[in-house]
């Protein structure tokens, strides 16, 4: 068996691939989104994107029913726009396995909420496995697919972004080669009308039976002997923690959690004294090991957050290992976008027209921060259009109301949105702020690129004959690096009676491969009114006398500071230019 230093996304790719996963879908989300880029670069194998969660469900359960294994990956967020699926996809069954790679991100690194997708693995009916680290994930995503298989389920792989992003050695092995399984018409099984989904209904009881008596004697969980006062029960990266904090006690860790195998549980209680459980994000083991009369010990773990070795040595006592003071008198440092981001202009022009700007889930969410603060709202994938509806609809008349939302954002969710927004006769702007690429995760394709996952290139949507389409009749382009013609079509659609939509299209400043020459600043034009200041640009900086100074390191020649100037003072460097000693 070779081994490679995989982070636990490659291993989970790695373990796909080896279980013979030919197909991989899914939709780009911090901490999951290495899973799919790197399941698509190994031989043999289709991956795309989809653009949204539920879509690339629906397209793995097609591609499992046709006789292929697939793989979809999705963060924890996705899974709740994929839950209709699912839960009806544990009634049907899969064809070929059928594994969700969910990601979890406790502590929020990446997210607007935290949530522990574990809960949705027992309201969907669905096999539940957690690795601890990246020879696990490998180890159990090859397990899921054969338990897809021998129990017709559809089995969630959950991780969380210590075990995602954290690298370990992992043993690899060839991959199994399998054959396409026929596809076989069977409409009692596949067409849930109500007739047929109660008896699938009565058999998923049936088939979850079969996954828990498995789990009891699987030897699937791992038990580590030991002595003290307390015998604790974890599950994935807590594991890890527990045995730093805790290296003498003994430790049940469960790789399948749901159905939780409650005899295996037992058998641990009654050979240790008290039974504690360490879990984060969520009190999903002790709550079901009380329900079945399993007596867990009340320990002080934050409710909320990443847990660290650190935490659980405190909560249960422990000698906590020593460890340097956090710094607490760094000057803070917001995340601003970056220079030459083409969003920054729209947020300037929405900030002088003192709109009120319902956002969504994107880079341009910092366009809510100072010096912008051009943001009101950011809720949820998608949420920027009907919120800006509903706000109309409440009588905000005082202020304009626009909606900001980005490329990929509006393939993923955003188009029902704007339709919603037409066939009721709202009264909204929608600013799509394409740059080409889904930058927030990292760079990845969407159906407003023209590109795919495997790097082949495609149709691209024509977003202002969507918005046409849809029943938009007041739709515009502007560029975004036109200050005065950016805020000019803002004004104008906003006075307009109806909808409107703005398509503000600059390419990402992480793609542009060429730059202009950077800009400098007059300090005789200067006068410190600060204007530049407030766009935000992590080139400018205020120097102790108050004038404005531009880092010729980070500048990339926007110009987008050089039209917010009235006085002239940022001029163009080079060496054609000479405009006397610049700073």
């Amino acid at each position: 068996m070779a081994r490679s230093l995989l982070s636990g996304n490659e291993a989970v790719a790695r373990g796909a691939w080896e279980a013979g996963a030919l197909v991989g879908v899914g939709y780009p989300g911090t901490p999951s989104t290495e899973v799919l880029e790197a399941f698509a670069c190994m031989p043999g194998v289709y991956a795309e994107w989809a653009p949204n969660e539920k879509v690339a469900l629906e397209v793995a359960a097609g591609s499992s029913l046709g006789g292929v294994r697939t793989l979809v990956t999705m963060k924890h967020v996705g899974l709740n726009v994929a839950a209709d699926p699912l839960l009806t996809l544990s009634h049907t069954g899969v064809g070929a396995g059928l594994v969700l790679l969910v990601a979890d991100d406790p502590g929020m690194h990446s997210s607007q909420n935290e949530q522990d997708s574990r809960n949705y693995a027992a309201f969907a009916k669905v096999p539940l496995l957690e690795p601890s680290d990246s020879a696990e994930a490998l180890a159990h995503v090859r397990l899921a697919f054969d338990l897809s298989e021998r129990f017709d389920l559809p089995v969630i792989l959950r991780s969380t972004t210590r075990v995602a992003h954290s690298k370990g050695l992992v043993g690899t092995e060839d991959r199994e080669e399998r054959e396409r399984v026929p596809y076989e018409k069977r409409p009692e099984k596949w067409v849930m009308m109500p007739g047929n989904a109660r008896v699938r209904r009565l058999e998923l009881d049936e088939r979850i039976g079969r996954v828990r008596e498995w789990a009891e004697g699987s030897g699937v969980h791992t038990e580590v002997p030991g002595g003290g006062p307390v015998g604790v029960v974890t599950s994935g990266v807590c594991y890890h923690h527990v045995r730093e904090a805790l290296p003498g006690a003994p430790v049940l860790k469960l790789s399948l959690t749901w159905p939780l195998p409650l005899a295996v549980v037992r058998d641990f209680a009654e050979r240790v004294r008290r039974v504690a459980v360490v879990e984060e994000a969520d009190d999903f083991l002790a709550r079901g090991l009380r329900a079945a009369g399993i007596d867990v010990a009340d320990v002080p773990l934050p409710a909320a957050g990443e847990l660290t070795p650190r935490k659980v040595a405190a909560a249960f006592g422990a000698t906590v290992v020593p460890a340097r003071a956090a710094l607490d008198d760094l000057p803070p440092r917001p995340p601003l976008m970056c220079p030459g981001c083409p969003h920054r202009g729209v947020f300037h022009a929405l900030r002088r027209m003192r709109a009120v700007v319902t956002g969504d889930i994107g880079c341009y969410t910092l366009g809510a921060l100072p010096p912008l603060a051009a943001m009101d709202t950011c809720v949820c994938m998608g949420a920027s259009i009907g919120m800006a509806h509903g706000l109309s609809l409440a009588g905000e008349a005082s202020r304009p109301v626009v909606a900001v939302i980005g490329d990929s954002t509006f393939a993923h969710s955003g188009v029902t949105g704007l339709m919603d927004l037409s066939y009721n006769r709202g009264n909204a702007t929608v600013v799509v702020l394409d740059n080409r690429v889904t930058a927030m995760t990292g760079q990845q394709d969407n159906p407003l690129t023209g590109r795919t996952l495997m790097g082949e290139s495609t149709v691209e949507v024509d977003v202002p004959a969507l918005a046409r389409a849809l029943g938009i009749a007041d739709v515009t382009r502007v560029d975004p690096f036109d200050l005065p013609a950016t805020e000019s079509a803002l004004r104008a659609a906003v006075e307009s009676p109806g909808p409107s939509v703005i398509v503000v299209k600059g390419e990402c400043a992480l793609l542009a491969r060429e730059h202009a020459e950077p800009f400098g600043v007059d300090e005789e034009l200067c006068t410190a009114c600060a204007v530049c200041i407030r766009l935000g640009c992590p080139a400018i900086s205020k120097e102790s006398s108050g004038k404005a100074a531009i880092d010729a390191e980070l500048c990339v020649g926007c110009a987008q500071c050089v039209q917010v100037c009235k006085y002239e003072a940022i001029v163009a460097t080079g060496p054609a230019c000479d405009v006397g000693e610049l700073r």
